[in-house]
């Protein structure tokens, strides 16, 4: 065998070696989630919020940790785009750690960061509000069809937010 070729399969068996590595060392992720249990409670904590200001005809969505519809439900009244808003909305508040309103007004006009406004899924309204496991995203809620608008519908997803605060830590 020559020397270039012993040359050329260190080299390969090198960088092989250098690929496969850190496989062997991997483990498994462990990640924090909105559960069933948690999505339900702050879905209630939403409608409780809304129906003080008689703000029955709402939807509301919530989001895991990717982005996914964890719970999604309307009023028997509710105008049918509600549901897509509050989804949106949520996805909005995940995706961004931060309300949709605040993102909203961040991503306004010819700022740096207006073209975040492009990205598919997301809506430049208020009514969503993440959810935070310490500094960790887990989810987000979003609110739609409330009495008080944009402001009405982040009151209530705030509440539905805060409704499991104690429970994220």
């Amino acid at each position: 065998m020559s020397r270039l070729a012993s040359i050329a399969k260190l080299a390969t068996a090198a960088l092989l070696y250098l690929a496969l590595a850190p496989i062997a060392d991997a483990q498994v992720l462990m990640e924090r989630n909105i559960s069933r249990e948690l999505a339900m409670a702050a879905f209630k904590g939403a409608i409780a919020e809304c129906k003080k200001t008689g703000s029955n005809d709402i939807s509301v969505a919530i989001v895991d940790r990717a982005g996914q519809v964890a719970l999604l439900a309307r009023a028997n009244n509710a105008s049918p785009h509600n549901l897509e808003l509050a989804r949106r909305k949520a996805y909005t508040a995940r995706t961004f750690r931060s309300t949709s309103m605040a993102w909203r007004d961040r991503t306004a006009g010819n700022s740096a960061n207006s073209p975040q406004r492009q990205l598919p899924e997301v809506i430049a309204l208020g009514g969503g509000v993440p959810i935070l496991a310490g500094d960790d995203g887990i989810g987000g809620i979003g609110v739609s069809g409330s009495n008080g608008g944009q402001a009405g519908d982040e009151a209530c997803a705030k509440a539905g937010a805060d409704a499991i605060a104690s429970r994220l830590q």
